[in-house]
């Protein structure tokens, strides 16, 4: 590996490790280290490493640790990634997107019963989802600036008003190197978190705020067919805010109205970030933990659970994501997960579980 700065890094990895020793190929440098805790030296040094366009990796053979170096080109984003108009434009899409599917659901349900001025409750409407699509991402946002890695601002996904969900979620990349597994947990955990607290805020409002229909007088409309029967499911954090206000028993029915139905796709974009799958973030999560191989078997579980909801696309999407491009590995896939993360894991397994959009005959049913 001839570069002008060879004699720096070895430098470099000579004060921070202990080096036994040290084997120089053509593409890399190869350093036998014998310090036990390396994880916190081992950021250290991937930093520096990463600002002079080079990668580490520790990995460990028989008990012997190694960390190989080598040079590294930065990715280059695609062009229309790359441009700073990009995530601008597809938020600007995506809002019109929801106003418009907004501005329809209240004038379809104010055809039944009356809930506000569409274009009011259009703006509600897209102020819940939005925020907590927003919400969700600017958690992963903030856990990567607090780890020193830079990210990408969220490009929010347009999807179909009216006839389907208006936007199918937003995603962020990372213009820096996952260094270990701590900092792939912590990023990946706080996003479904910092949604899921807006989607729960979002889910009292709506349950508060949505009508309810004497049950004689529902039968009629669905007679009529100008109301549908819900059978998308409803999670357990939507049917405990109806709850709240006297809305989860029987004998009524409860109109599933825009801002009750941005919870809705809150919980459900939640649960599915919170599945142990793909590069979803419950399956970084997971991969943290369990390893590549019983993250692999986790994919598969997660699709078979999607598969008992009634998910099947979305089972199918992550069947061919996945055999392309399984999983994210940190640089330092040694140092373990810390304790307090792994019992964090247990309630995130909770939280996808009070997310899941269970089938009606769980729970009371709800209308759209």
């Amino acid at each position: 590996m001839e570069n002008p700065s060879q004699e720096d890094i070895i430098s470099i990895v000579n004060s921070i490790f202990q080096v036994s020793d040290f084997t120089k190929t053509e593409f890399s440098l190869e350093f036998r280290i014998e310090d036990y805790e390396v994880k916190s030296k081992f950021v250290d040094l991937a930093r520096k490493l990463e600002d002079m366009s080079y990668v580490c990796k520790l990995e460990e053979t028989n008990g012997t640790r190694y960390i190989t170096i080598q040079k590294f080109a930065p990715k280059k984003q695609r062009r229309w990634l790359s441009t700073a108009w990009t995530p601008r434009i597809l938020f600007a899409v995506v809002i019109l997107f929801v106003m418009v599917d907004g501005y329809y659901r209240t004038s379809g349900t104010n055809s039944i019963v009356e809930i506000g001025d569409p274009l009011e409750m259009a703006g509600i409407y897209t102020l819940s989802l939005l925020g907590i699509l927003g919400i969700h991402e600017l958690g992963h946002i903030v856990a990567a600036k607090a780890h020193g890695l830079k990210t990408t601002w969220p490009y929010f996904i347009p999807g179909l008003p009216v006839i389907g969900i208006p936007t199918f979620g937003a995603f962020i990349q990372a213009r820096g190197l996952t260094i270990n597994r701590e900092i792939l947990f912590d990023v990946a955990i706080a996003g479904p978190i910092a949604g899921l607290i807006i989607a729960v805020i979002v889910s009292i409002y709506g349950a508060y705020t949505a009508p309810i229909l004497d049950q004689d007088i529902a039968a009629g409309l669905f007679a009529e067919s100008r109301l549908i029967e819900w059978n998308m499911g409803e999670s357990l954090l939507m049917s405990a805010s109806l709850a709240m206000f006297g809305k989860g028993g029987t004998g009524y029915e409860v109109i599933m109205t825009p801002v009750l139905f941005a919870a809705w796709v809150g919980f459900l974009i939640t649960f599915l970030n919170l599945l142990p799958a793909w590069q979803l973030d419950g399956g970084h999560m997971a991969r943290t933990l369990l390893g590549p191989k019983l993250h692999r078997y986790a994919t598969f579980g997660s699709i078979g659970i999607l598969i008992l909801l009634d998910y099947f696309l979305m089972a199918v999407l992550i069947l061919i994501m996945s055999a392309r491009n399984p999983g994210a590995t940190p640089l330092d896939d040694v140092s373990p997960l810390s304790r307090n993360r792994k019992l964090a894991y247990v309630g995130i397994i909770g939280l996808a579980i009070l997310c899941a959009p269970l089938p009606s005959d769980f729970l009371p049913g709800i209308l759209p």
